[in-house]
């Protein structure tokens, strides 16, 4: 009779992330000599590859040292023990490592006396309604439940904006283009001074690892078969495998989250149903004329813009002044002059729809305007 066969090997426990790589920095310390990847993979129950990526970051870092290429040997030095997170002489089990640590919450929005929230670049955000409350916390709301969220319109409606006043100092941002190109999501090899090549990554790596938001501004400009490296972050696997860097698994942490901006009137921005159908919610963002009144620009601009983009969605031109341009006009009127201003719109508008934008801006202004241009010399 033949004897049972032995019991599968227990899963090591999922750890979080830079976890390993303080129990590889332990290891190192414990057991002086060059160390081989395979043996630490052993003796801490990890995965050869896993460990070789924690060595080699450990080396990159100068807390380890790479003492033999062939056969592959690592050694402590000493700044090993810079890598641990607890105290020193206090040492974690290798396999059964510490619980990873609660995510840092994000820090409280700054705002103003009146209601605005302060964006990280310093510019004041006036939120508006959504679904019945205002758009930050709906934002927010939905990275808690893991809702991925599309913003489109126009550019210059403030799409970004509103990310950035939801999310602060917890955004990561790429923007998007038709020259976007895989390593520029995940990150690639680069040359350090002393010559080596150093894997670094990229922006979607980067806020899987550390929990934040990633923003991906003009996510429809980038080519369908870049943007599907993002989708297993995005679903419910919530992993990616960089095939770039030794087939490494990234797990996401909590509070990671996806959200994208689409501007459809835009050449070459294509919503494809792969990655529409990855964005639960999507929110049209239109320029809040109101606002525009409130910021004090000029109502003769806010009157243009209001009608052009009546046109606009009538479908008799492609383009009208949106929050940005608005914003723009009363800048350059208030060291140009009204007239400089609206000849400055003139100027802006695609040359399709520049005789439409001109006939309006003319009426509104009761003036007749050229775009801007040199004359003759002083």
């Amino acid at each position: 009779m033949s004897s049972p066969a032995p019991p599968p090997a227990a899963e090591a426990p999922r750890l979080a992330p830079y976890a390993l790589r303080r129990l590889v920095a332990e290891y190192l310390l414990r057991n002086p000599g060059p160390q081989a990847p395979t043996a630490v993979a052993q003796a801490l129950g990890r995965s050869s590859g896993a460990v070789g990526n924690a060595l080699e970051r450990l080396a990159e870092a100068g807390q380890a040292v790479l003492t033999s290429p062939k056969p592959l040997r690592y050694a402590a030095t000493d700044t090993t023990r810079d890598a641990l997170s607890i105290k020193v002489g206090v040492l974690s089990t290798p396999k059964t490592p510490p619980a990873p640590a609660p995510p840092t919450p994000p820090a409280a929005p700054r705002t103003t006396p009146d209601g605005g929230i302060i964006r990280p670049s310093g510019q004041v955000y006036r939120p508006r309604k959504l679904a019945d409350l205002p758009d930050v916390e709906v934002l927010r709301k939905l990275r808690a439940a893991e809702v991925p969220v599309l913003l489109y319109g126009p550019p210059g409606t403030g799409k970004t904006s509103v990310i950035e006043a939801a999310f602060g100092d917890d955004l990561i941002t790429i923007a998007g283009d038709g020259d976007t190109q895989v390593g520029d999501l995940i990150g690639e090899y680069t040359q350090t001074p002393d010559g080596r090549y150093v894997f670094i990554y990229g922006p979607l790596i980067t806020a899987m690892l550390e929990g934040r938001v990633l923003l991906v501004d003009d996510a429809t400009l980038i080519s369908p078969a870049v943007l599907a490296v993002m989708y297993p972050a995005m679903d419910g696997r919530k992993r990616i495998i960089v095939k770039a860097h030794k087939g490494e698994t990234i797990e996401a942490a909590p509070g990671f989250y996806v959200i994208a901006g689409h501007n459809p009137g835009v050449h070459g921005a294509i919503l494809t149903e792969a990655l529409s159908s990855r964005f639960s919610v999507q929110v049209e963002v239109s320029t809040d004329f109101a606002l525009a009144t409130r910021l004090k620009i000029d109502w003769r601009a806010v009157t243009v813009a209001r009608n052009l983009h009546r046109r606009r969605e009538s479908g008799d031109i492609g383009w009208s002044p949106q929050l940005r341009e608005l914003i723009a006009f009363q800048k350059i009127a208030d060291v140009l002059g009204d007239a400089a201003a609206a000849a400055n719109l003139i100027g802006i508008a695609p040359a399709e729809d520049r005789p439409t934008v001109a006939d309006t801006v003319e009426k509104a202004f009761g003036m007749k305007l050229t775009p801007l241009a040199l004359g003759a010399q002083i």
